[in-house]
């Protein structure tokens, strides 16, 4: 499987989410509305995630955080990368998740932070830094 599809593969659900970035619900759901990040949706509407979807939201998180309010972030993030994947469903993607197991799953996690070159924004220190909280 190709980096691209794995880093945009629908994994996390939100609770799972709200642990890796720290942030609330409301958030994520906040800046979902705000186009500026775009998790799939299941049949049963439940919003997954994906490993970009967590970088994004750890990126803003931390352009927050030094004070830029949306509508500077976004501006920000469409200098960036104009053109924000979605992340998709496909059959192939689900049957893939839902054959990971819990472990399966913490492992390509940990592969993606501690990996040079998992980083699409070439910000790598700064998400590693942030999930690698969650690996002793």
């Amino acid at each position: 499987m190709s980096d691209d599809i794995r880093r945009n593969m629908a994994l996390f659900p939100i609770g799972i989410v709200m642990k890796l970035t720290e942030l609330t619900a409301r958030q994520i759901r906040y800046y979902e509305q705000h186009d500026l990040i775009h998790p799939a949706r299941t049949e049963g509407k439940q919003r997954l995630y994906s490993f970009n979807d967590v970088d994004r939201l750890l990126e803003i998180k931390a352009l927050i955080e030094k004070g830029l309010n949306i509508a500077g972030i976004k501006q920000v993030l469409n200098l960036q990368e104009p053109v924000v994947e979605k992340t998709e469903i496909t059959p192939k993607s689900e049957q893939k998740r839902k054959e990971l197991s819990e472990k399966e799953l913490h492992e390509m996690l940990k592969q993606q932070i501690f990996n040079p070159s998992a980083s699409r924004l070439g910000d790598t220190a700064l998400i590693r830094g942030e999930l690698s909280r969650f690996f002793h």
